[in-house]
């Protein structure tokens, strides 16, 4: 393995999050204000995403409901993602495009937030859960890459999109992996004050 190829991933990687620090600080903050508001009305926040958008997910909500760094009563959070009886059976029974919006039909409720995870923008069931979400009153915060996808067409006026300035996968799952550190700490920040 060539040292550097390894040195050019970590350039790579200092630079889109360096753009990013331009053009996403600003949504990023909507979106913490959007959670902590959901959540000290007493809503919670479902997540949502495929492959290592799930795994994001999943650190998303095991952030809040233990914590990132600092010590608080858990937060309401639930990733979408890991119940495989859940998951096999609407695949099943309904389709894999449903996977997602089912879940959000049967435990959102109006108030809460939807974190919905696609790096390309396109991924049919996380465009079927943003549907849903709108359907049940909820507000939207999606992350994606390349451009947005089609993501950015179905989103409303009152949702926040964070799209990281890339066209590659691991770029963009770099950038959100820090987006997600940056709202939890926010969140703690709100919530504990700054430390």
């Amino acid at each position: 393995m060539s040292v550097e190829r390894i040195q050019q991933h970590f350039r790579d990687s200092a630079a889109v999050k360096l753009e990013a620090l331009e053009t996403l600080s600003m949504p990023i903050a909507a979106a913490i204000d959007t959670m902590f508001a959901a959540l000290a009305n007493g809503n919670r926040i479902l997540a949502c995403g495929n492959g290592g958008s799930a795994a994001q997910a999943q650190h998303f909500a095991a952030s809040l409901i233990g914590r990132l760094e600092r010590e608080r009563p858990g937060l309401p959070a639930i990733a979408l993602s890991p119940d495989t009886s859940v998951l096999t059976a609407l695949a099943s029974d309904d389709s894999f495009e449903q996977i997602y919006s089912k879940q959000v039909w049967a435990l959102g409720q109006p108030g809460d937030v939807l974190l919905a995870l696609s790096t390309s923008g396109d991924s049919a069931n996380v465009l079927a859960a943003v549907e849903a979400a709108h359907e049940r009153e909820m507000i939207v915060i999606a992350l994606s890459g390349k451009g947005g996808g089609r993501l950015q067409e179905v989103l409303s006026d009152t949702d926040i999109h964070v799209c990281v300035p890339s066209d590659r996968t691991v770029r963009t799952l770099e950038v959100h992996l820090l987006t997600i550190h940056c709202l939890c700490d926010g969140i703690d920040a709100m919530l504990l004050g700054e430390d």
